[in-house]
């Protein structure tokens, strides 16, 4: 009882501050990943777009696409932590001591740090197409961009959701590095919480809940977005408007099995 009587009182005294830790981290994890997604297309469709026959526009097209690998490697090969140390205090070194404001920080660097796994996710996306896809909308006069936006990034996005729900859920939990530059996410309210009541134990049960509740609520979320989006389990495709005959029905378990 010793144990549990300590666990709710932690929770009674400084549930403000537990809250205050959730959300921030909810919000540095689902900012972070959505402009990470938004990176990772990007620089996905630029380093998939075919080389220009114009000589300027190929080399600067080489250019860019040998600026996102490095970028790619670099994060990808490096931890979080260190990155959150050279890009707050490299700002405060640059600019003379001035220093981000700590949630912006915490954003950006998240960002960037997904943005490079999310290109790497949204490249292999795209070559996965089949590329009479690409064929098909080129015969009928899309271009390159309206092929890419209307053919094959929703096919894409369809088929990277469950590496995009991946990294949520490690951005859930990685954003607790941030703690090194004095972000306020929930693990740092934890050592705040923990240097107060010396109850280091129970402090960490409450903390570890906290986050398995928080990346157990958002899988099951994504979980239900991702059938949601396979559609129904049974449906007809019409291969005549005027003759029923025609019509071929689909079962998608009698198709798997």
């Amino acid at each position: 009882m010793g144990f549990l009587q300590d666990v709710i009182t932690i929770v009674k005294t400084y549930y403000p501050q537990l809250l205050k830790g959730v959300g921030n981290t909810l919000l540095l994890a689902l900012t972070g990943t959505v402009i990470g997604l938004a990176i990772g297309l990007l620089t996905g469709i630029i380093r998939t777009t075919p080389f220009s026959k114009n000589a300027f526009f190929r080399t600067l097209h080489k250019i860019i696409n040998a600026v996102i690998a490095v970028y790619i490697e670099v994060f990808r090969g490096t931890p979080m932590m260190v990155q959150a140390m050279v890009i707050y205090w490299g700002y405060a070194f640059a600019t003379g001591g001035k220093t981000l404001a700590l949630i912006p920080s915490g954003i950006l660097i998240v960002s960037i740090n997904t943005g490079a796994y999310m290109a790497e996710i949204v490249r292999g996306g795209i070559i996965s197409i089949d590329k009479g896809q690409f064929e098909g909308a080129m015969s009928i006069g899309m271009n390159h961009t309206q092929t890419m936006f209307k053919v094959i990034i929703p096919q894409v996005m369809r088929n990277i959701l469950p590496s995009v729900s991946n990294e949520f859920v490690i951005n859930i939990k990685d954003t607790s590095v941030l703690n090194v530059i004095g972000v306020t996410e929930l693990y740092y309210f934890s050592i705040i919480i923990q240097t107060q009541n010396y109850k280091t134990f129970q402090t960490y049960s409450i903390i570890c809940v906290l986050y398995f509740i928080m990346t157990f609520t958002v899988t099951r979320i994504l979980r239900f977005a991702e059938k949601k989006l396979d559609g129904k389990d049974n449906y007809t495709v019409f291969g005549s408007q005027s003759c029923p005959e025609a019509e071929i029905h689909i079962d998608r378990k009698e198709a798997a099995e």
